[in-house]
């Protein structure tokens, strides 16, 4: 189906959020937004986005009916969410703070850092570059948060020196052999990393509305 100048203005108004999220670094954002203007049809438009939410957290199809990927339960289409460019490889926090969480994709190998900071890392919607993935996290007097969901397939194997690289993820969910496999590294000095499973509260509140339909009938 051939697209509207509004619907071109719609897909460049989702890059440029994406660009001052950190989602997209500059060279890729001009490239997406040039190919964006030059479309012609929704199949040109619909690859520029596929990867970015849109504003509010939503995936933003192009298409009439397209769904967002099922997440955060036992139906988690984890197929669908392997594969496609990086939109973040590494963050860093010094007297101060990053997040990274949302629909966003986690890089081969995604390395934070924080020093007299903090940092959040949120894979529970996000998507992965590859079916495995390194993310090596260190930190010097600071924190930092890795947020996976029951379902994802965790190792961790941190150090903590004078401090903590705790790991509440293990023994707890039943990972998915369809899942990707996450092995979480690095170093706390003087400092704490921790991982934990937790649902989102999207989740918990489908999981809620199945048990409550499931005990109606």
């Amino acid at each position: 189906m051939r697209a509207s100048d509004a619907e071109r203005e719609r897909i460049a108004e989702v890059l440029r959020d994406a660009v001052a999220e950190g989602r997209l670094q500059m060279e890729e954002f001009e490239q997406r937004l040039d190919a964006a203007y030059k479309a012609r049809t929704h199949g040109e438009l619909e690859p520029l986005i596929r990867d970015l939410p849109a504003p509010g957290g939503a995936v933003a199809p192009v298409r009439a009916g397209s769904a967002p990927a099922r997440t955060g339960s036992a139906g988690v289409d984890w197929a669908e969410r392997i594969g496609g460019s990086a939109t973040s490889k590494a963050a860093f926090a010094i007297w101060g703070g990053f997040g990274r969480k949302g629909r966003w994709t986690v890089g081969r190998t995604f390395t934070a850092f924080t020093m007299w900071g903090g940092g959040e890392i949120d894979l529970r919607e996000a998507r992965f570059e590859d079916r495995e993935v390194v993310i090596r996290c260190f930190t010097i007097m600071g924190g930092m948060r890795v947020t996976v969901p029951p379902e994802l397939n965790v190792e961790v194997r941190g150090v903590g020196i004078m401090g903590g690289f705790g790991d509440r993820a293990t023994g707890e969910g039943v990972p998915s052999p369809d899942s990707p496999r996450v092995r979480i590294t690095g170093l706390a000095l003087m400092g704490g990393v921790g991982v934990e499973r937790k649902r989102t509260k999207a989740d918990k509140e489908r999981a809620r509305q199945l048990k409550k339909g499931t005990g109606d009938a």
